[in-house]
C-alpha cells in the first residue's frame, strides 16, 4: 500500500511558532500581505497577487514562494500527513490534516490548516538519509516515500534498520554530520565568551568579509547603532547598513527594542540587529511589518556568517574567533 503524502511545515524560524502549532492544532505559512485565498484557486491568480505586492521581486524567489503559496492553498488536503520541527529539543511533531485551507487574518502566519497531531519523534530516531531530506530550509515541501515510511515507522515504535548506506559508510557519514553539528555548537560557546565590545568588533569583521567597509561608532548617544557599513565606508554609498548588537545570551530581545532601534532609521538605511538571545515572536513580527529593511541576527545566524566567510576575515577579526580549516573526504 503507498505511503500517504506527507508535507514538512516550517515553524518560522529557528521553530520559534513549534509551539502554537502544536498548541493550537494547526499549521501555517506566512505572506500575511498576499491576504484571504478562500476564493482563489490557481496558480496564476496567487502570482498575480503576490507580484502586486511584491513588484521588484527577483523572479527565482516569485516562482518558487508561489508554488509553496499555491501547494498549502490547494494540493494539501484533509488526511495528507504534516511533520513539523523543533531544534531545540530536536524534535518532530507528525499530524493529520483535518480541515481545508482557513484564512486567520489576526495571526502572523495567517494562511493555516488544521491539525491532529498524531505524536512526536526524536531526530536521532530516523535514519540519516531522513533526516538529510527534513533538513530543507524550504517553507514547506514534500516529503519522500523512504521519509515517510521511516517517520510512520518511528511513530508507530518501529526501530529504524539502516540499509542505504550501512556499514562503514553510515558510520561515516553519522561522524561528518555529528562533527559539522559539534563544531557549529562550538563556535557558538567562542562567541557567547566575547565581551559586548568585541563582539561588536566581531560583527563588523563580519560585513568587512562580505565586501563592506565597516567600523564600530564610538561610545555615546548612538540611538542604538553599533556599527556602521557600507561600500564606500562614508555612508554616502548604499546599502548603507546600521547594525545593533545585544550581547545577552539569556535575554531575547522583543518588539520595543526592534521598534526602539528602528526609530533611529532614515531613508536608504539598512537595519541589522544582533542579539546572541535571539528574538521573541512579536519581534520578528515587528521585523516583517517594518519600512525599512531589518534583518534580525541571532547566534546561529552569527555563527554560519563566520564560517561562510572566514576565508575573508582580516586577522582583527579572526583573533576572536580562531578557526582551523577541516578537509573531509568529498566520499
Amino acid at each position: 500500500m503507498d505511503e500517504p503524502l506527507m508535507w514538512m511545515v516550517r515553524a518560522g524560524e529557528g521553530g520559534y511558532l513549534f509551539d502554537d502549532f502544536k498548541n493550537g492544532n494547526y499549521v501555517a505559512i506566512g505572506w500575511k500581505k498576499i491576504g484571504d485565498l478562500s476564493q482563489v484557486d490557481s496558480q496564476e491568480e496567487i502570482k498575480k497577487i503576490y507580484k502586486n505586492n511584491w513588484p521588484d521581486e527577483n523572479p527565482s524567489k516569485v516562482g518558487n514562494d508561489v508554488a509553496m503559496i499555491f501547494k498549502f492553498r490547494a494540493i494539501l488536503k484533509p488526511e495528507h500527513k504534516v511533520i513539523i520541527y523543533n531544534p531545540n529539543a530536536r524534535e518532530y511533531l507528525v499530524g493529520t490534516i483535518k480541515g481545508e485551507y482557513c484564512y486567520a487574518p489576526d495571526q502572523e502566519y495567517p494562511h493555516t490548516r488544521k491539525v491532529e497531531w498524531l505524536g512526536p519523534i526524536e531526530r536521532d530516531s530516523l535514519k540519516v538519509a531522513s533526516k538529510n531530506s527534513l533538513g530543507s530550509l524550504l517553507a514547506l515541501f514534500q516529503i519522500n516515500d523512504d521519509t515517510v515510511e521511516n517517520v510512520l515507522n518511528v511513530l508507530q515504535g518501529i526501530e529504524s534498520e539502516e540499509t542505504e548506506p550501512s556499514g562503514e559508510k553510515k558510520e561515516f557519514e553519522q561522524l561528518k554530520e555529528d562533527t559539522i553539528s559539534r563544531a557549529h555548537e562550538l563556535i557558538k560557546d567562542n562567541i557567547l565568551k566575547l565581551s559586548p565590545d568585541d563582539l561588536e568588533q566581531l560583527v563588523a569583521a563580519i560585513l568587512r568579509a562580505m565586501g563592506y567597509k565597516a567600523r564600530v561608532t564610538p561610545k555615546g548617544p548612538d540611538r542604538g547603532v553599533d556599527v556602521i557599513a557600507s561600500p564606500d565606508g562614508l555612508g554616502l554609498e548604499e546599502p548603507r547598513i546600521k547594525a545593533e548588537v545585544k550581547h545577552r545570551p539569556k535575554s531575547q530581545m522583543g518588539s520595543q527594542e526592534v521598534r526602539g532601534f528602528l526609530g533611529g532609521m532614515r531613508q536608504g538605511d539598512r537595519a541589522l540587529f544582533v542579539s546572541t538571545g535571539g528574538f521573541t515572536k512579536d519581534a520578528h513580527y515587528e521585523a516583517d511589518r517594518s519600512n525599512h529593511p531589518l534583518t534580525l541576527l541571532n547566534l546561529d545566524d552569527l555563527a554560519l556568517l563566520i564560517v561562510n566567510h572566514y576565508e575573508n576575515f582580516g586577522m582583527e577579526g579572526k583573533v576572536f574567533i580562531p578557526l582551523t580549516r577541516l578537509y573531509w573526504p568529498a566520499e
